[in-house]
């Protein structure tokens, strides 16, 4: 359940996780910044404009009955923002727009499985 502050529908989640965009020919290794089933947010080093059509993998450490799996993620996605760094590069808002219903409910249950386990550290 989101928490008071979070008026997203689907909950985000401040979490640097491996992730691939694939743009132009290109194929940016990056992390994210934060992430939810919809989208994610992170730093390329190269700039790719926005409403560019991208392509996206990533491999997302679930526990499945006491052992880790790599729940392995592809989907498209589009560019929806895309932001000078400081440090250099882009920050750069990505919107998951052609995802299977079974890649959101793996991001989705990252997800919980996070906020489950910040739950418990607070108490």
């Amino acid at each position: 359940m989101p928490s008071k502050h979070e008026r997203r529908r689907h909950p985000r989640i401040n979490q640097e996780l491996p992730f691939n965009v694939l743009a132009n020919g290109y194929d940016l290794t990056t992390t994210t910044k934060n992430i939810s089933c919809l989208g994610a947010y992170c730093h390329l080093d190269k700039y790719i404009p926005p409403f560019t059509k991208i392509s996206i993998r990533m491999a997302l450490p679930l526990l499945s009955r006491d052992k880790k799996e790599q729940a392995k993620v592809e989907c498209g996605g589009v560019i929806v923002r895309a932001e000078d760094a400081v440090s250099g590069g882009f920050n750069v808002a990505i919107f998951f727009n052609n995802i299977k219903e079974s890649q959101k409910q793996k991001i989705s249950r990252y997800i919980q499985q996070i906020l489950s386990l910040q739950s418990v550290a607070q108490v």
